[in-house]
């Protein structure tokens, strides 16, 4: 009996060395060389449930800045089980953002990569990423915007205020998403018949993020099997519209001709599968991003007098100075007439975009330098290493939030962009992202926000 209970102790015993050593291992990772600070959290599950915990939106998320207190402006994590290093320091993501396709790729965690579909091409190296910014700029780049969008634009903006006028309140968000959903699809797939372009409008409305801020309830879980159905009836119907153009050699003025042309050259990257999820993806970056910040910048405008009489005289002196006063915004009005405008909009692109919205994947094991620091006290310059495999997560709202670069950050104040440049990125500008992979739709968000608050 004795002998038993001895190897039982035995048994358990190794057991728990094994667990420990484990548990070890997951809180310290191999890495040839020093990994930032920071911790794991828990096996598996990592730190994610307190990365999806809501914070306020006028602010750096509260899981960054608590790390950032503890560890400084570069820290190691694990979200949605994925090895995780979270750069908060503007140097350090300059230098990712150089090392573009070199020691780095865009990568995010796999559940992402599920729900936005395989076939997201923007998801791929950088060169697809600069034949896709080409193909897209027809549509949604200056050009595409000036020739054939603007007018549109304004005439769905317009007609849907004056539908909504009588309601007396609406909820802008929620309005801005179903206009441009409206308008987007007929100009990426036309032509389609009036039950299936209604069908495709409510997929596309169907498929939000809202499941990603609470991501262990059920509810949750319900709300993304929602959002994955929606997704693919949205696919289904674009790839039988494709099928069908395809054969019968149907010409349309719209964004599918566009990818139909593609799909014919011997060197196109596209298949069926990548150019209808292209499709989706832009119907679906065009509503978010531009929905959100239209609705912050409608806070803020309605928060300070100051702000708002001064977009109204600016609006004012535009509509007085047109010689039809029922004219629609033009591209010169736009262009040279609504700085104003443009810088209250910054504000608003600068605080929507997440820790998660420019993530990149270690393609191999690369030193980083940044000075160690906590808040706005500089210390020594120190050398970490990314492992290879590892995503790199960039917090570019620690960089707009941070007193160094911007004289009491947390005010709303559009004066301070003045005579700056808002569409590219740079070390403390990153509201559109930076580098090669600049978003290909800031122009459009620009451009439907003024038209809303004109």
């Amino acid at each position: 009996m004795s002998s038993i209970w001895n190897v039982a102790m035995l048994i358990l015993a190794l057991v728990v060395v094994r667990i420990s050593h484990w548990l070890y291992r997951w809180s310290n990772p191999k890495c040839n060389g020093k990994l930032p600070p920071g911790a794991m959290g828990f096996p598996i599950i990592g730190e994610t449930i307190d990365f999806l915990k809501p914070c306020g939106f006028n602010d750096i998320p509260t899981f960054v800045k608590k790390r950032m207190i503890r560890y400084g402006l570069l820290f190691r994590t694990n979200i949605f089980g994925s090895k995780t290093v979270v750069s908060a320091d503007p140097d350090v993501i300059n230098q990712i953002f150089r090392q573009e396709n070199t020691s780095f790729g865009l990568g995010y965690p796999d559940i992402l990569v599920k729900v936005f579909g395989k076939d997201n091409l923007f998801l791929k190296e950088v060169f697809i990423h600069k034949y896709l910014h080409k193909v897209t700029m027809q549509i949604i780049g200056s050009e595409g915007l000036k020739q054939t969008m603007i007018g549109n634009m304004d005439k769905a903006t317009r007609d849907h205020f004056r539908l909504k006028a009588s309601q007396g309140s609406f909820n802008v968000r929620k309005e801005v998403e179903n206009l441009i959903v409206a308008y987007m699809t007929p100009k990426l797939i036309s032509n389609l018949k009036p039950e299936t372009q209604s069908k495709l409008i409510d997929n596309l409305n169907a498929f939000n993020l809202d499941w990603f801020q609470s991501f262990f309830s059920l509810s949750s879980w319900k709300a993304l099997i929602k959002v994955l159905k929606s997704r693919g009836e949205a696919i289904q119907v674009m790839k039988d519209v494709l099928s069908m153009r395809r054969e019968s050699r149907e010409k349309q003025e719209d964004f599918l001709n566009t990818l139909l042309e593609e799909l014919d050259k011997e060197s196109s990257i596209f298949d069926q599968g990548s150019a209808t999820n292209l499709i989706f993806l832009l119907a679906f970056v065009a509503r978010e991003g531009t929905s959100s910040c239209t609705a912050l910048a409608v806070k803020f405008i309605s928060k300070d007098p100051k702000v708002l009489a001064e977009l109204k005289r600016e609006h004012k002196a535009i509509v007085d100075n047109r010689k039809d006063k029922k004219a629609g915004v033009s591209w010169e009005e736009y262009t040279h007439n609504m700085t104003f405008t443009n810088m209250v909009n910054t504000p608003s692109t600068c605080i929507h975009i997440c820790v998660l919205s420019m993530s990149r994947f270690a393609c191999q094991t690369r030193p980083l330098y940044c000075f160690e620091r906590h808040c706005t006290m500089l210390r020594s310059k120190a050398r970490y290493t990314i492992p290879a495999g590892w995503i790199v997560a960039v917090a570019p709202s620690a960089v707009h939030y941070d007193p160094i670069n911007y004289e009491n950050p947390f005010e709303f104040n559009p004066w301070r962009w003045e005579g700056k440049e808002m569409t590219r990125g740079s070390k403390t500008f990153m509201a559109f992202g930076s580098g090669v992979r600049l978003c290909v739709g800031a122009e459009f968000a620009r451009l439907q926000m003024a038209i809303f608050l004109l």
